[in-house]
């Protein structure tokens, strides 16, 4: 609001605003009229309902106005229906905005909380009503991660690719606006800017144009049916007039026969004459009304060719929406590859744990066999160290042969603690992929919706404008024939 420069003073506090004098400033900007500069001088009540009434005039649905921004509410200058009135007018003015470089005027960071502002109106338009009342008193939450560099790095290496190649989608349905709309050439150059070069916000305002179109081919054919109208009775007027003219010519020559007194002839001429000058303002007021008539054949002209640009925008942003098909087509090859990739990757370290846990399995058997035989030579070793007859080669024997069973034993253990590393090794890998797969699934699917809407809502704003514009020309046609009838 302080901004926009509408107040002398800088607001500090939205109780500032509850006596609606800026509110209505903002609305004389975009549509200055006796109304808006009335309203100014009325009481308090008739400023809140003239604020109303201009917020339900250009909404979407008229009758959610009533429950978004009671009446009571701006009454009593409630903090949050002051809010949601500032949203809806930053939404008004950015549809009448011209250029986004108007908006650079403001630091960045304000443009970043705008542009967020009016991307929510934007998405959320069907349910205003339940979203923006909790929009508006959300409070920041900071972000973390528990997962280290390493893992996010891993996890997030994928997603990271499919944002830069949604991005470049993006791009994509942007010049489709930048194009179609002579009145803002060039590419976005801040966070406002970016918000007004996106086709939802495009194709809104081409709606809103198509409205106001629509509203004014309504009034000039009205104005166009009174005038024809009120030419109709003045042509009866002035036929009628002239019958009279003509019956007193006929009554003035058969009196002049019959030798009439001079001062009878003298009332009829007086009659006669009056008759003629009334006459003639008739014949002035039906001038005057065929070229109203010329003017107003002029303004339905002008708005059968703002029609045949509003078509060539539509064309244009057909053609985009194709190459957004296509754009998305890619995306589901490109993501049905790199599934496939991971899945055979899956299955790789799947076949690799199990076969590692085989070896670590046949390897625990073998220590098992192998500290039994020890055990046996140790029993045995003891019975002939007590024996006294038992000749010391034979003991010695006994004992190499134990010490590299020992040996043997320390290997397979060796054995064991490596496979259990790999092992350990390859379940991170397997549940490292099973997240950055889910990851990659969530992303896509994200985007898929994402496009997937955008194209849905071109495609039903073309059709409908295509409608509006076929049945506009049609109107305007049987109107030019009528008047040039």
């Amino acid at each position: 609001v302080n901004g926009i420069g509408v107040c002398p003073d800088p607001i500090k506090d939205l109780v500032e605003l509850r006596d609606g004098t800026v509110f209505l400033r903002i609305i004389n900007q975009l549509h200055r009229s006796e109304e808006g500069e009335a309203a100014l001088r009325q009481p308090l009540p008739e400023r809140i309902n003239f604020i109303r009434g201009f917020l339900q005039k250009h909404s979407k649905h008229k009758s959610a106005t009533d429950k978004l921004v009671p009446v009571q509410k701006l009454l009593e200058g409630d903090e949050l229906a002051l809010a949601k009135v500032a949203v809806l007018l930053l939404y008004q003015t950015s549809m009448s905005c011209r250029s986004p470089g108007d908006w650079n005027q403001f630091d960045y960071q304000t443009q970043v909380e705008l542009a967020s502002i009016l991307k929510f109106v934007l998405d959320n338009e069907e349910s205003l009503n339940e979203n923006l009342e909790p929009f508006l008193q959300r409070k920041a939450a900071p972000t973390s991660s528990d997962g280290g560099p390493e893992e996010l790095s891993q996890l997030s290496s994928v997603p990271q690719k499919r944002e830069v190649r949604f991005l470049e989608l993006q791009k994509i349905a942007s010049s489709s606006s930048s194009s179609s709309n002579n009145t803002m050439p060039g590419a976005p150059s801040s966070p406002m800017g970016d918000v007004m070069q996106t086709p939802q916000f495009q194709l809104r305002r081409l709606k809103k144009q198509l409205a106001i179109e629509r509203d004014n081919r309504d009034e000039l054919e009205v104005e166009v049916a009174e005038h024809r109208k009120l030419l109709t009775e003045k042509e009866a007027q002035i036929t009628m007039m002239q019958q009279r003219i003509d019956r007193l010519a006929l009554l003035s020559e058969k009196q002049a026969t019959d030798e009439v007194e001079p001062k009878e002839m003298e009332e009829l001429r007086e009659k006669n004459e009056s008759l003629l000058v009334r006459l003639h303002e008739a014949l002035k007021q039906c001038q005057d009304l065929k070229t109203e008539k010329v003017h107003m054949d002029r303004k339905i002209n002008q708005l059968s060719e703002e029609n045949g640009d509003l078509s060539f925008k539509l064309r244009e942003i057909g053609s985009h929406m194709v190459q957004l098909q296509e754009a998305l087509n890619e995306l589901s090859e490109e993501h049905n590859a790199a599934l496939a990739q991971s899945q055979e990757k899956q299955g790789q370290l799947e076949s690799d744990l199990r076969v590692a846990l085989q070896d670590k399995k046949c390897s625990e058997e073998k220590i098992e066999i192998l500290q039994g035989k020890i055990s046996l030579l140790e029993d045995q070793l003891s019975k002939l160290a007590e024996s006294s007859t038992q000749e010391k080669g034979e003991v010695m024997g006994d004992v190499l042969k134990l010490e590299e069973l020992k040996q043997e034993v320390s290997s397979l253990t060796a054995q064991g603690a490596e496979l259990q590393a790999t092992i350990l090794r390859l379940e991170e890998e397997k549940q490292q992929r099973e997240v950055t797969l889910a990851a990659e699934r969530t992303q896509f699917e994200e985007e898929k919706q994402q496009l997937s809407g955008l194209i849905c809502s071109l495609q039903s704003s073309l059709a409908e404008s295509h409608g509006a514009s076929e049945r506009l020309e049609q109107e305007l046609r049987a109107q030019a024939a009528d008047a040039e009838a």
